[in-house]
């Protein structure tokens, strides 16, 4: 049974909103876009674009691999969606993908998320 991080995420892929999280003593703000397992483990490759990092975070953010297991303070929120400039090079960070939020993913997830419809201007969900 996935984990109640796991499914806070894929709820925030649906969504598209942002995760605020907490993650190796480094508070971070980032983009789910592909959810599954390697080896076992819940994983997620996300782009972060805000917080802090072991070795830093370059300008404009960075693709980053995520032990779901070590996230805590997992919280959603409204913004933005990023997902870098290209993210055309090949993932290796979920061996089985479960969701992916591309429409055209490559790596034939079991669940796939359709863009959500825009907004009316000054209409909350």
């Amino acid at each position: 049974m996935p984990s109640a991080t796991y499914q806070l995420i894929i709820q925030a892929m649906i969504a598209r909103r942002q995760i605020l999280c907490m993650y190796r003593g480094f508070a971070r703000a980032l983009c789910p876009i592909i959810l599954g397992h390697t080896v076992g483990r819940e994983r997620v490759l996300a782009f972060q674009f805000a917080g802090g990092a072991s070795r830093g975070l370059p300008p404009g953010g960075q693709w980053k691999c995520f032990d779901v297991a070590d996230m805590s303070e997992v919280e959603l929120r409204e913004g933005r969606w990023h997902s870098g400039s290209s993210h055309r090079q090949p993932q290796h960070c979920v061996a089985e993908v479960e969701v992916d939020v591309n429409p055209d993913s490559p790596y034939g997830p079991k669940r796939s998320i359709a863009t959500p419809r825009s907004r009316k201007p000054g209409r909350k969900r």
